[in-house]
């Protein structure tokens, strides 16, 4: 199984990703929160990768994570349009997305732009782009080397202040079937905004996992149930 990083340019910049599974297998993208990379999908995509029926399993850093370019200029927007690009150049014509918190309004913005590239799409505990009230205050810069960009948890708090109302406006657009899956009572995000977001996407259903915001990291079994049950519909 090849899980060792390549890399490939898109968008302008070099994203580094790793792949699982059979290469003519249907195609499925992970998409990392922020402040993680690819690798953490790791379990999860071998998984989906030795399944049966297999999948061909993506699982890309994001600009400024990991072993990808940190060009120092970040907008959820430039992020998307890394991911579509990167999909273009892979030649993927559409694949099921799963994106996680960062990741996950990642995909839902690339559900927006071009909805015939993304055939099924799972949200792991993404909240409706509601401006925060208070806004979360400038973090402080941890002392040693990170494995992401600073200047990409800067500009990524701004976004996350002041969403584009444009990205509220055409949640309309995302017309695939949607999953959504809330970390529960645990969790940082604020589990009524997931409601709204998925009151908001006109085929979307949530359910909730009692798992914090890690879902994934720490109810694997039962994310994967409701993931691959979801996919096979």
């Amino acid at each position: 199984m090849d899980t060792e990083p390549r890399t490939v340019k898109a968008n302008g910049i070099t994203l580094a990703y790793r792949t699982w599974g059979p290469e003519d297998a249907p195609p499925l993208l992970l998409l990392h929160a922020r402040g993680t990379d690819g690798a953490d999908w790791t379990p999860i995509a071998e998984r989906l990768a030795s399944a049966r029926p297999p999948r061909r399993v993506y699982a890309p850093d994001l600009r400024g994570h990991g072993r990808s370019d940190w060009p120092g200029a970040y907008t959820y927007e430039a992020m998307r349009d890394d991911i579509r690009a990167f999909l273009d150049v892979l030649r993927v014509g559409q694949a099921d997305v799963v994106g996680h918190s960062l990741g996950g309004a990642v995909a839902y913005l690339l559900a927006q732009e071009a909805p015939d590239v993304v055939r099924r799409l799972v949200l792991e505990d993404v909240p409706a782009p509601i401006p925060l009230d208070p806004p979360r205050p400038p973090a402080e810069r941890p002392d040693g080397d990170l494995p992401f960009d600073w200047a990409m948890i800067r500009a990524t708090d701004e976004q996350r202040n002041a969403p584009d109302p444009v990205w509220w406006d055409h949640m309309g657009r995302i017309t695939m079937p949607t999953l959504l899956i809330g970390g529960g009572h645990d969790s940082l995000i604020p589990q009524h905004q997931i409601a709204t977001l998925a009151e908001l996407v006109p085929n979307a259903r949530l359910v909730t996992i009692e798992a914090g915001h890690l879902v994934h990291e720490n109810r694997p079994e039962e994310f994967l149930e409701a993931l691959t049950d979801f996919l096979a519909e």
